[in-house]
């Protein structure tokens, strides 16, 4: 394996670090692979703007909190990943149950949900520097019975 291949990995390696944590809610290690000055570009559901730069480790932190809060037993599969330069693309498959307030202010829904979503990271000095995510809120809303399907009705 030369120099870049052995980099790549490990950049990929990182993103795979972070879906990881996300489905066993440990973050210990985020300090390890999440610089101090992150830049998050990901909107939350809902959300106004971006948080834009923000402290990694703790960021990460908290954001997985969040996530397992509303869904618990949130699964994230990865599908695809690729590493190019300092940037790693990941493709994968989303699952969960609403059972915790849905950005702390929605009612749970019992419901389940199973989307796909993108998330990209800009890697710096062996360091996830930024991430970028796309998701598809719209049929998860519409899953979890938050937003009503159109012309199915009253619920």
């Amino acid at each position: 394996m030369d120099d870049r291949t052995g980099i790549l990995e490990r950049n990929k390696d990182r993103a795979r670090r972070v879906t990881a944590a996300i489905n066993s809610g440990d973050t210990s290690d985020m300090d390890e692979i999440v610089a101090v000055d992150f830049v998050e570009h990901a909107l939350a559901p809902f959300g106004r703007e971006a948080p834009g730069a923000v402290h990694g480790p703790r960021h990460m932190r908290e954001t997985v909190a969040w996530l397992l809060a509303q869904f618990p037993d949130l699964r994230m599969s990865i599908d695809a990943i690729v590493a190019d330069d300092d940037l790693v693309a990941v493709l994968l498959t989303a699952t969960g149950t609403n059972l915790g307030p849905l950005n702390g202010v929605i009612a749970p829904t019992g419901r389940a949900f199973a989307g796909r979503q993108s998330h990209w990271y800009r890697v710096r000095d062996g360091r996830l520097v930024e991430h970028w995510a796309t998701r598809d809120d719209l049929g998860a809303m519409l899953q979890l019975g938050v937003i009503p399907v159109p012309g199915a009705g009253p619920r």
